[in-house]
């Protein structure tokens, strides 16, 4: 009977992996658009905290 021994090869990606990138997205929204929401949001609860 042979013997079986097994060597395991490196993968030549360098770790680098790819799963699925290009998935679809539900919402998309741009970095600005954020900035804008986190600001109004932020704005408001100064309002509510000097004024109420």
């Amino acid at each position: 009977m042979a013997k079986k021994d097994k060597v395991y090869m490196p993968s030549g990606s360098g770790g680098l992996m790819r799963y699925g990138e290009e998935g679809k997205t539900l919402i998309k929204l741009k970095p600005k658009h954020v900035t804008y929401v986190v600001a109004a949001v932020v704005g408001f609860e100064l309002v509510l905290k000097f004024f109420f």
